[in-house]
């Protein structure tokens, strides 16, 4: 069969984000016989009401379940031809409906119900594999159903799967793409919540990135007055207060409180008290606007932000190129396609070793001077003007020394790193204006100040003592995280460790500045360069706020009572602060009762971020929530987002890593998820026979994600290095929720069974087509086929043994028959004039618009032949591996121990 393939740019890849247009998705809307949900100008509900009984208007009620397709590749070498994929239908009262049921727009009580044999009872497995809840086809059915729908905030739906590309209209209660609650049913009292176990908390990613077709965030300036608040709860004005008294006062939503309203934001109000001017106010018509802050608000006088780039150059990293792909990557941030700093920005270059080297890269000069200081201990700033400089005044120098860093320090390979002084003096530095720090380290810190020393013991490995190795050994990097936090200063840290480097020590500043660590073990250049310089640009480039400090505020009878995430907190009742934060970052805020909740109110949420920009302009940036108030188990657990409450158990279980042994974090893991199951199963579920394993509807996927969680690096049971372990700790802890659903449970498809359409533009909707995925199981991997398994961090190529030599022909050029003649340090596809090399090309590139902060760099995993083959077994996370159960062991494990828990 002859195939036909466009061709297709990067561009065009991009644009099949935004490919649907608020007219686009009316007209979809029509045609699937859905009305369109909302627009921000609709007159908004009166209050957000779920009820229980209302039956579903969501065409994808009645799932469908794709049947497995022949590989166009066979394994011995002749070439098939594709066929198109077969759906059924599935009846909705068949068992396997609410399994395999989209997690989205759920409007009715539905239960999973498998019939498991006791334990011991026959042999072979007690629940068909096929038959339990699929993470991939709640994801491609989720996705399917938002490809042609928008999501209307105020509307009674949970929000979206987290790893699905969907647009939202805003109409009063926030984006759901920055903050999601645990709970969209909001339980009236304490009681009634501790019943559930469910806990009630907040996602927030205050810079989430919206899509091109989604409304961009309003900057309202309000003058020397600043934005209307509650004078009691210091709320801010939002499209929940309401007017009274004709227009005179506004009535807070969160405390009740009643405010005489300013002369200057007086309007009349009309017969049922609706401003009329609120058309014309983004501020009392959507969930999410920025306020420009008077003085008043500013911590120091705002400029645009500072930039230093600390650059190792001591011997491990000449001898890993380190200092050439620095300079590439600052040289790709400040001067690439991609790059360029807002107007007014700064930047500063040091190199560091045993000593600290300034650069004066004053565009008066015709090279960059270097100025060194060797009194490492007592260091100090050699120098202010020509520290910092403008990128664009300066190019010239700086684009010289860059070309010089690359061979300036190759002979020299001083064996010891400083970074303890480098945090010194770029405080020296920004102390007094804030900004960001990026650096870079390839070895234990064992000069100077804050010096360390090895500690990473395997024999402390599984005991109590373990603990210890996940948090700093040495105060000095507490303290400087806490002085950066404080001064509005975040860091970026690049670790490229040989060894050991204590990163539960030299991280602790990122940590709590609201940094990053990106973390590269087993570092190649030629392999993993062009990752690091993506990285390294993406950190610079990305929408970022420095100088924050958060605030969270809720509805009377709720109160804040814990965060988590990437801050520092000096005290309970204080307002979070944050040296810097991205579109990259999450944080979680738990909220505890202090009283009863009113079930004809709804409940309230807002964040307000304090921050500056990038271009040196103080705002605050102000989120609102709103979820409705039961008395109903069944209707909390309904709606309840799945993908929040996993965000929260995931940051809970790694804050306990430096005070309670990894053992007894799985084990509270696995008590955590049966005390759900069996509460809903007493007090929420419709009767069931003691054989039956019931998932509700929201939560058919909890186990799966729950065993996923514990099988993490950070988590999982073996020797790991301390290292590892950290790292993933810190990653988990700020991970926005797409990235934490796909580093849970990664997205894996085949590359020799694509369909004619997959990796191009759907021309009926206009959105990009993905190949299916396949379950994260080794057992379905065919026979002589080439997977892409990417979970967010890392993307790998894994391939069999027995491929068929006209696939890797296709993939990698004429000269490729076989795997051994494939580069071993490939990280990306060439340029192949194929058609198969095409779809792979363009789906990679539409990944890499998906990601996150990591880049996406192809490494190859090639079956009994590369080392990365035991890092592909590990992403199996429905296999037995990792010292944890396979996915059916671990539902019937959770099954028996519901069933005690029911007994006693």
């Amino acid at each position: 069969m002859t195939m036909q393939y466009s061709t297709i740019t990067p561009d065009d890849v991009s644009s099949g984000l935004s490919g649907m247009t608020l007219e686009s998705a009316e007209a979809a809307s029509q045609q699937s016989g859905v009305p369109r949900q909302g627009h921000h100008r609709m007159k908004r509900p009166a209050r957000v009401f779920h009820n229980i009984d209302a039956q579903s208007s969501d065409p994808l009620s009645q799932p469908i379940i794709p049947h497995d397709t022949p590989a166009p590749y066979d394994a011995a070498g002749a070439v098939a031809a594709s066929a198109p994929t077969a759906f059924v239908p599935v009846m909705p009262d068949m068992a396997v409906a609410a399994a395999m049921a989209p997690a989205i727009a759920p409007s009715k009580h539905t239960e999973y119900n498998s019939t498991i044999r006791p334990v011991g009872a026959g042999a072979g497995p007690r629940v068909d594999p096929d038959q339990i809840p699929s993470v991939v086809t709640v994801r491609e059915l989720n996705q399917k159903y938002y490809t042609t729908h928008m999501y209307p905030t105020m509307e009674k739906l949970c929000p979206p799967v987290a790893t699905t590309e969907y647009c939202a209209v805003d109409q009063g209660s926030s984006n759901p793409k920055f903050g999601r609650l645990t709970l969209c049913s909001v339980p009236a009292s304490a009681d009634l919540l501790a019943t559930t176990h469910l806990p009630l908390g907040l996602v927030l990613q205050p810079f989430a990135k919206l899509r091109p077709d989604e409304q961009e965030i309003p900057v309202l300036d309000f003058g020397d007055n600043g934005p209307p608040r509650c004078n009691r709860c210091r709320a801010y004005i939002n499209p929940f207060m309401q007017f009274a008294e004709g227009g005179t006062k506004f009535i807070c939503n969160m405390c009740q409180f009643a405010n005489p309203v300013r002369g200057d934001y007086y309007s009349p109000v009309d017969a049922s008290t609706r401003r009329i001017d609120r058309d014309q106010r983004p501020e009392l018509n959507l969930g999410t606007v920025e306020f420009v802050v008077p003085k008043e608000y500013w911590k120091v006088a705002p400029e645009p932000m500072k930039y230093i780039f600390a650059v190792d150059v001591s011997a491990d990293a000449v001898n890993k190129s380190l200092p050439h792909l620095t300079a590439q990557a600052i040289r790709r941030a400040l001067y690439g396609p991609d790059g360029g700093l807002p107007e007014g920005c700064r930047i500063a270059i040091i190199t560091y070793d045993r000593t600290l080297h300034f650069y004066n890269l004053s565009s008066k000069l015709s090279q960059a001077q270097m100025m060194v200081v060797t009194e490492v201990d007592e260091s100090f700033l050699p120098l202010m003007d020509g520290l910092f400089v403008d990128p664009e005044e300066s190019r010239f120098v700086i684009e010289d020394l860059l070309d010089r860093l690359e061979v300036l320090f190759e002979d020299l390979k001083v064996p010891e790193p400083a970074f303890g002084a480098v945090l010194d003096i770029a405080f020296q530095a920004l102390s007094a204006s804030g900004g960001k720090v990026i650096a870079t380290l390839s070895a234990l810190t064992t000069w100077g100040p804050g010096r360390l020393a090895f500690r990473d013991d395997p024999r402390q490995y599984h005991t109590e003592k373990e603990k210890v190795l996940f948090s700093s050994e040495n105060s000095y990097y507490k303290n400087w995280g806490h002085k950066y936090a404080t001064a509005g200063i975040g860091l970026d840290l690049f670790v490229f460790p040989s060894t050991y480097v204590d990163l539960a020590s030299v991280g602790m500043v990122c940590e709590l500045s609201g940094g990053e660590i990106f973390y590269y073990p087993n570092f190649v250049p030629q392999r993993d360069g062009r990752r690091m310089i993506g990285e390294m640009s993406t950190a610079v480039n990305r929408e970022t706020g420095y100088q924050g400090q958060l605030k969270v505020r809720c509805s009377n009878g709720l109160q804040v009572t814990a965060y988590y995430g990437n801050f520092y907190h000096s005290r309970p009742a204080s307002d979070i602060e944050l040296g810097t934060i991205d579109e990259h970052k999450s944080i979680v805020v738990m909220f505890k009762y202090d009283g009863k909740l009113d079930a004809k109110l709804d409940a309230h949420f807002q964040s307000a971020l304090l921050y500056t920009t990038k271009a040196g302009q103080r705002r605050i940036r102000c989120h609102n929530f709103v979820a409705g108030v039961t008395t109903q188990v069944k209707e909390i657990v309904k709606f309840c987002d799945e993908d929040a409450l996993l965000a929260v158990m995931a940051k809970e279980a790694v804050q306990r890593m430096t005070s309670d042994q990894l053992k007894d974090i799985r084990a509270g893991i696995n008590d955590k998820c049966v005390q759900i199951l069996a509460s809903y199963r007493k007090h929420g579920a419709t009767t069931s026979s003691p054989g039956q394993l019931i998932l509700p509807e929201a939560l058919k996927e909890l186990t799966v994600f729950l065993l996923c969680l514990i099988k993490t690096k950070a988590l999982r049971g073996g020797n790991v290095n301390s290292d590892v372990r950290v790292f993933s700790m810190r990653l988990l802890k700020s991970m926005p929720l797409d990235d934490m659903s796909l580093y849970l449970y990664p997205r894996i498809f085949g590359l020799h069974n694509l369909q004619d359409g997959d990796g191009f533009v759907d021309e009926a909707t206009g959105q990009f087509k993905m190949p299916a995925y396949v379950r994260a199981s080794i057992s379905r991997f065919d026979e002589g086929g080439a997977y892409l398994i990417d979970n967010g961090q890392a993307c790998f190529l894994w391939i069999h043994r027995r491929v068929n030599p006209n696939l890797l022909k296709d993939l990698f050029g004429p000269s490729i028959g076989k795997l051994e003649a494939l580069d071993p340090y490939l990280n990306e596809f060439p340029d192949v004039d194929s058609p198969l090399s095409r779809q792979v090309r363009n789906i990679v590139t539409y990944l890499q618009d998906l990601r996150g902060s990591k880049a996406m760099s192809i490494q190859l995993a090639r079956q009994e032949l590369d080392g990365a083959e035991y890092e592909v077994a590990a992403m199996m996370v429905e296999d037995r591996n990792n010292e944890a159960m396979n996915y059916v062991d671990y539902l019937c494990h959770v099954h028996k121990h519901i069933q005690l828990v029911n007994v006693n």
